[in-house]
């Protein structure tokens, strides 16, 4: 397997989307690009939406033993979504997405056209650029393969 700049006879995810063309090349870029920068979009988004909805807070104790043989109550809050909320299962509708969309890109870019990891990256690196520049994390935890 090596990277090529070819635009006949490209496969693109599904059987009979071929690019035999070089318009068809370029529409697929921009697709692609768009693509890739929907994907850090739904990343930002969902971030977004996971710090506005409701959240339940619980409170819970428990006694732990102290100095001298006395009792201290330890207290734990909880903060999280209940199961069966519409937050949670927008959330779960919008990472089932967020996956697709992330393998997706991962098959695109084994494709090996260089044209089409081109869009990719450079959409992936736009879009990181336009929906993430209020964001502060080192380590993002909702990456997935792209």
């Amino acid at each position: 397997m090596t990277f090529h700049f070819s635009y006949k006879n490209v496969p693109l995810l599904f059987y009979g989307l071929v690019i035999n063309t070089p318009g068809e090349m370029a529409g697929a870029f921009v697709a692609v690009f768009f693509l890739a920068m929907f994907y850090e979009g739904l990343k930002i988004a969902r971030e977004s939406l996971l710090r506005k909805s409701q959240v339940s807070i619980r409170y819970n104790s428990m006694p732990v033993p102290g100095p001298n043989g006395t009792t201290l109550m330890e207290t734990h809050k909880t903060v999280g979504q209940q199961m069966l909320s519409f937050p949670h299962l927008l959330q779960t509708v919008l990472h089932i997405i967020q996956v697709v969309v992330s393998y997706f890109l991962m098959l695109i870019f084994m494709t090996y056209n260089a044209y089409l990891c081109i869009a990719v990256a450079a959409g992936a690196g736009t879009g990181y650029f336009l929906f993430s520049w209020k964001k502060a994390v080192v380590v993002d935890i909702t990456e997935h393969c792209h």
